[in-house]
């Protein structure tokens, strides 16, 4: 009986999903054909999978990092405006992973080096992020560039094909693995999870906290930045505090994710499967006429329901 619960417990967020696809091919028009499942894949899978992969990096340490947004915005503020002064789309591509990696290094300084908790210092990275896109762009206006001046290799990275598949699918795949292969298969990765479950008992048995701290905020950050760049690259702008959009989307997947692992860790696996949960959900609703608004109250109770029916089930696994 324990382990018939722990399946279900385990498999409630494929359960969920596979629920989700039958109800909106029955009522969304148009949601079970191959071009528009391509659309998600592409439009709305792929750059929320990316900024949560990085998420599910910081949570393995215990981090929600609300720095998420800055990281995306600032990569995108740097990458269009060395773009826009025609340094060449490499040197524009390392300024916004730069932005990025500062993003993670200041992280990684109030929490490693001053103690602050998580929470709170990215916070405040958040708070600083918006505030130095309001000064660089006169109080948040966007930034355009004119498809003249942009360089072939500017719209391939949104828009170009690897081999049959869309160049930002190949990124979300070799980061997946990645990721997947440092926290499930090296030490590394284990350091990460015994200091995430237990901080404590990390600290006391001599792991490097402030070293895997460091460097996992840092990483984290470079693939927040990533999602800026292909963000610029797809709307060849760049929006002012695009990355919120981002922020809590990211923190609901990973979260959601945790459901699929008996431990409640994050996970590559379960990190996507919530993202291709919550982009099928956002795309169904459109499809049916729900407005934005809509969609997010809607997001907001599947997240709510995902994670109440996994905590029912241990529950009912403990009792």
């Amino acid at each position: 009986m324990i382990e018939r619960i722990a399946a279900l417990q385990r498999f409630a967020l494929v359960g969920a999903l596979l629920a989700v696809i039958a109800f909106f091919a029955v009522f969304a028009p148009g949601f079970a054909r191959p071009a528009n499942l391509a659309d998600v894949l592409l439009n709305n899978f792929a750059l929320f999978a990316i900024a949560a992969l990085g998420m599910t990096l910081a949570l393995s340490i215990g981090a929600i990092d609300l720095s998420l947004a800055t990281a995306v915005d600032l990569a995108s503020l740097v990458f269009v405006q060395l773009s826009a002064h025609h340094v060449g789309t490499l040197p524009a591509l390392l300024g916004g992973l730069g932005a990025a990696l500062l993003v993670g290094a200041f992280n990684s300084t109030l929490i490693a080096g001053l103690g602050i908790a998580p929470f709170l210092a990215t916070l405040g990275t958040l708070f600083i992020g918006q505030t130095v896109q309001q000064l660089a762009t006169d109080g948040g206006q966007p930034v355009y560039l004119l498809n003249i001046a942009l360089p072939p290799l500017f719209s391939q990275l949104a828009h170009g094909t690897l081999a049959g598949l869309p160049v930002p699918l190949w990124i979300v795949v070799v980061l997946a693995v990645a990721v997947h292969v440092t926290l499930a298969r090296s030490v590394f990765g284990r350091y990460s999870v015994a200091l995430g479950a237990q901080p404590g008992v990390a600290r006391y048995s001599g792991l490097p906290v402030a070293a895997i701290t460091t460097i996992t905020l840092i990483v984290s950050a470079l693939i927040y930045g990533v999602v800026g760049l292909l963000l610029s690259s797809t709307v060849k702008a760049f929006v002012p505090q695009a990355g919120n959009g981002y922020l809590l989307n990211a923190i609901g997947a990973t979260f959601i994710g945790t459901t699929l692992s008996p431990t409640r860790r994050p996970g590559v696996t379960g990190t996507l499967l919530g993202v291709l949960l919550m982009s099928l959900v956002a795309n169904g609703l459109l499809l049916i006429g729900w407005n934005f608004y809509w969609q997010q109250v809607a997001t907001g109770v599947l997240i709510f329901a995902v994670l109440a029916l996994s905590f029912v089930q241990r529950r009912g696994r403990y009792a």
